[in-house]
């Protein structure tokens, strides 16, 4: 199937290292007051091609945010390497228990968030992960997210002071159980994942389920492969996806020789 032939021709190389956190927080007149440009991609600066890495998410805590006004609602942002994600920490949760992809505008419809979210011209993807906001933006050759960001702190932060439900009701009422993510995910690596990057000795371990967020692990063929995450963008997470469409955030555990851990 294309599938597994897509899979196959995927595996060559060696992963890279993930970019420290830059601190951002929000204040009232300026929702994200120092979100920087990337310094590994400045505008205008022609590179060789890199590998495209994404964001492993941390779940927020008060320790991320100054103690001293709890009321107001702060933000951090983490640009990644490559410059087309942006992850948006909130000291307030958004989507407890769970995540939730929402891959276009149509899906947005009824959650006031990512409808806010999706309003803003550059927006491509959002990924709400409990107290995260991921956004992937359309214009992958623009590296300086301190613009979109301050619109995407702006949006957040007026969908929390407007109070109500952020997400949709139905995508809560409908979340599955965690045993019936755990039996599709498993059953999709089983049936069509697994045999997919056998030929290349790689083999995909389903590690943590929690509520509709699971984490992986590669092992084989996958471990360090500089193709990991386009492997997973193209091949396993649609697998994942058509097998429980619900499925929201996926984490990958692999230490890729540097400490890695890929996340959309």
């Amino acid at each position: 199937m294309n599938f597994i032939k897509n899979i196959k021709n995927m595996f060559s190389g060696s992963g890279g290292e993930l970019e420290e956190t830059s601190p951002v927080a929000g204040t009232e007149d300026s929702p994200i007051e120092s979100l920087v440009t990337n310094p590994e991609h400045p505008p205008n600066k022609t590179e060789a091609p890199v590998i495209r890495r994404v964001i492993r998410a941390p779940v927020a805590s008060n320790d991320l945010f100054p103690p001293d006004d709890p009321e107001k609602v702060l933000i951090r942002a983490q640009p990644s390497t490559t410059g087309d994600q942006c992850l948006f920490m909130v000291n307030r949760p958004l989507l407890p228990g769970y995540s939730w992809w929402f891959p276009t505008f149509e899906s947005a419809a009824g959650s006031p968030l990512t409808e806010r979210l999706f309003s803003l011209d550059d927006v491509e993807s959002v990924l709400i992960h409990e107290a995260t906001v991921t956004v992937t933006r359309k214009d992958k050759t623009i590296f300086d997210w301190k613009p979109l960001g301050a619109e995407i702190g702006a949006a957040i932060r007026e969908a929390l002071e407007e109070g109500g439900d952020l997400i949709a009701e139905t995508i809560v009422n409908e979340m599955p159980s965690e045993e019936a993510v755990r039996h599709g995910i498993q059953k999709a690596i089983d049936e069509e994942v697994n045999p997919g990057v056998a030929g290349h000795g790689g083999r995909i371990t389903l590690e943590k389920v929690k509520g509709n967020t699971i984490t992986i692990q590669m092992g084989g063929g996958c471990q360090g492969c500089s193709a990991a995450d386009v492997t997973l963008k193209q091949g396993i997470h649609g697998s994942f996806r058509k097998f429980v469409p619900q499925v929201g955030a996926i984490f990958d555990e692999t230490d890729h020789t540097a400490g890695l851990n890929p996340y959309f």
